[in-house]
């Protein structure tokens, strides 16, 4: 890197290093820690996760991820409300070096198009409807125009089941294309576009780093006195903020638990 790339830091006293790691090698540090403690529990379909099996499962979606043809800094969407495999997604992405790019569930076809041509999403990772929103309507009413959305991934179908089955796609004897993954990876690299709600014009995309939503995760997890011990429900959206950061990343970085309890959930096929 030359003087003229170099990235500058400034920050003040504080007792509490910032912590220097990219999300899944927290995540795998978190997991060898806490292995039989539950990560992730989706209320609206009973399932359960050990950090153990978390760290497991989204290792494999990275895998499959990689296998899609996705390179590190592409972007995928997820557009879904709350459910365990947005979850599964964030993490997995951050493994594999992918760009997520979170998507309003509130978002009708007019205001859809904007985030994903605009963000240059590759795929997109959605639900078939949520409450009166039919997904793949308009998603079919605005694709015409996204000539870099290459592939559709709805939640509960086989082609989001395959992921997870294709890890071992592209493996060979002696390797690991999401450990290869992991080593070109630096905590600076931008791990996450999410935008404004565009009340004054188009939304604006903030393009952020692992180093960015991981810390800022740890440190209201400080705040709030996080521990193992904790289940925290987390009902705000996780496509903002609140809810993928101060929510999902700071249970994480505790080995606390996150909950999920939705009323109007998504209709998953299995």
């Amino acid at each position: 890197m030359s003087s003229s790339e170099a990235t500058a830091y400034s920050h003040g006293a504080s007792g509490v290093s910032l912590l220097a790691e990219t999300i899944g090698a927290n995540l795998r540090r978190i997991a060898a820690e806490h292995p039989d403690a539950e990560v992730l529990v989706d209320v609206p379909t009973g399932r359960r996760w050990t950090y153990a099996a978390f760290d497991t499962e989204t290792d494999a979606l990275a895998r499959g991820l990689i296998a899609a043809g996705l390179h590190a800094r592409d972007r995928v969407g997820i557009w879904a409300p709350n459910c365990a495999e947005w979850v599964q997604l964030q993490y997995a992405t951050a493994k594999a070096g992918i760009i997520l790019v979170n998507i309003n569930p509130a978002y009708r076809s007019h205001e859809l198009s904007f985030p994903l041509r605009q963000s240059g999403v590759r795929v997109l990772v959605s639900a078939e409807r949520f409450k009166t929103s039919d997904y793949c309507a308009m998603i079919g009413e605005v694709r015409p125009d996204l000539p870099e959305l290459e592939e559709v991934i709805y939640l509960g179908t086989p082609r989001w089941d395959g992921l997870f089955e294709a890890a071992s796609a592209g493996s060979n004897a002696g390797s690991d294309p999401l450990r290869e993954r992991e080593a070109s990876l630096s905590f600076d690299d931008p791990i996450n576009i999410q935008y404004t709600s565009g009340t004054t014009g188009f939304p604006k995309g903030a393009t952020l780093s692992h180093h960015n939503i991981l810390n800022n995760a740890f440190f209201i997890g400080e705040g709030c006195r996080y521990s193992a011990a904790d289940r925290v429900c987390i009902p705000v959206p996780f496509y903002h903020c609140f809810g993928m950061v101060l929510g999902n990343l700071a249970c994480t970085t505790h080995g606390a638990c996150i909950v999920i309890r939705l009323l109007a959930s998504i209709r998953l096929r299995h």
